[in-house]
């Protein structure tokens, strides 16, 4: 059952009202508002439900996807001039990028060695206590009062349940979700005073908290350049040049990096489809490459610098084509040429892509 206009833009206004009257003294609600917009997206179950009914989120997983987020918020700012790593609050750093910070000293050095290390189940404990006792009953506190549009306010469960059509909003609109929680929150860690000091003039703070990290993606391009024997995976043609490495779901679309997301093009490929979905062929190429042929080549070769689940990069390229086929997206075929989204030819009513 589709879900109404009305719905949506009231879905827009609270997202609004809660940035404005929301009480954020630190940047774990921004980063709960991102993971939910994210698990919506990423979890063929949640994606594939039926928007008029209630979506329930395991508080397990909010929680994982929770350390995910901040993994990259670890790590030293100006690394040149001391171990400083920014701070997410109003007082003392969170405990949660302490203790991420320790892991790195270890000699953690990716979320998938920290997923395997032996401290992981007890670091998921500690985070899932301060999670459920701050800003999981937190965020829809407005104006201090308790505004539950999102979802209701159950501490006896597990999980929380998103009311109807909520999580069919966080779908339609995942691209302005994350860039108002990224906004925000680069704008709050920019307010304390601790870091104002240390960011001063050294480039640009989102790229270092969200960005992609290209030199760590270059690690894919042997593995890819060896599956696509060579060829760019859009025209087929002999990479007579190094290659790059592409997010076959735009970045600018889903603004992580997945393993399996990744194809190795011309850098002229590259250029000219940019921003855009590419065509049903190439979907289908995708498909055929990185899950069916060489998802365990990819799991295997990459896990260790990116996150490499099948299911979760099937769901993403799910999500991308439907929303497209709601707003009539063309999709970039070869070098200047577009085509009209087909709907028939673009059916992913199903899980398999």
């Amino acid at each position: 059952m589709p879900i109404d206009a009305r719905r949506q833009v009231e879905f827009i206004s609270y997202l609004q009202r809660l940035l404005v009257e929301g009480d954020f003294v630190a940047t774990y609600k921004f980063a709960l508002l991102h993971a939910i917009a994210d698990i919506c997206i990423e979890r063929p179950l949640i994606l594939n439900a039926d928007p008029a009914l209630k979506t329930a989120i395991s508080i397990d997983d909010l929680v994982e996807k929770f350390i995910e987020l901040y993994w990259q918020h670890s790590l030293p700012f100006g690394a040149n001039d001391g171990y400083f790593v920014l701070i997410q609050n109003s007082g003392k750093q969170s405990a949660l990028i302490n203790s991420l910070i320790e892991l790195r000293h270890q000699g953690v050095n990716s979320l998938s060695q920290l997923k395997a290390h032996l401290s992981y189940p007890a670091l998921l404990r500690k985070t899932r206590c301060t999670f459920k006792d701050g800003p999981l009953w937190r965020l829809q506190n407005l104006s201090r009062n308790k505004e539950c549009f999102l979802y209701p306010h159950d501490k006896t469960k597990n999980y929380i349940e998103l009311n109807p059509g909520i999580a069919f909003c966080f779908r339609r609109f995942h691209d302005l979700v994350v860039s108002l929680a990224r906004t925000q929150w680069v704008q709050k860690i920019a307010e304390f005073p601790a870091n104002q000091v240390i960011i001063g003039s050294k480039g640009n703070l989102s790229e270092f908290l969200f960005g992609s990290d290209r030199q760590t993606i270059t690690h894919a391009r042997p593995v890819l350049l060896d599956i696509q024997k060579g060829q760019c995976f859009y025209c087929q043609k002999s990479l007579k040049e190094t290659g790059e490495v592409d997010h076959f779901i735009p970045w600018a679309r889903y603004p992580n990096d997945l393993g399996h997301n990744f194809v190795l093009a011309h850098s002229s490929c590259n250029n000219q489809k940019r921003d855009h979905l590419a065509a049903q062929h190439h979907k289908d190429n995708w498909y055929e490459q990185n899950i069916i042929q060489h998802g365990q080549t990819l799991h295997s070769e990459l896990s260790r610098y990116f996150v490499c689940e099948s299911d979760r990069s099937e769901a993403i390229t799910t999500w991308a084509y439907q929303l497209a086929g709601q707003n009539r997206s063309p999709l970039w075929l070869d070098k200047k040429t577009f085509v009209p989204f087909n709907a028939l030819d673009n059916d992913l009513s199903n899980t398999a892509i």
